[in-house]
C-alpha cells in the first residue's frame, strides 16, 4: 500500500486502533506491519491465516469493510495484495 505523505500518520493510527481486532478472528495466527526502508510512503501488512476460508470470512466481515473504507481513501496508488502458500520456513 502506498500513501500520500500527509496520510501516513492517519493510516498508522487506523492500524494501531484496529490491529488487535484484525488479529483476533479464528484462523489468523499472525499480523505484521512493515514500512519500506527507502520509501516511507509504502507499507505492507502480512497476515497468516490457517486456511482460505478463514481469510475469506475476514474479508467479508464488517471489520474489514470498515477498516478498508477508512484506509483506501488515503492511498496515492493502487494497492496490491497476494495470497501465498508457505513453502519453506526456517526458525
Amino acid at each position: 500500500m502506498s500513501f500520500h505523505p500527509e496520510n501516513i500518520d492517519t493510516f498508522q493510527e487506523i492500524f494501531e486502533e484496529n490491529k488487535t481486532h484484525i488479529r483476533a478472528p479464528i484462523g489468523c495466527s499472525l499480523l505484521e506491519l512493515y514500512q519500506d526502508n527507502k520509501n516511507p510512503e509504502v507499507f505492507f501488512t502480512y497476515s497468516y491465516w490457517n486456511d482460505d476460508e478463514d481469510l475469506e470470512a475476514y474479508r467479508n466481515s464488517a471489520l474489514f469493510t470498515n477498516v478498508w473504507a477508512q484506509t483506501k481513501v488515503l492511498f496515492n496508488n493502487r494497492p496490491l495484495a497476494w495470497s501465498v502458500h508457505k513453502k519453506v520456513s526456517l526458525p
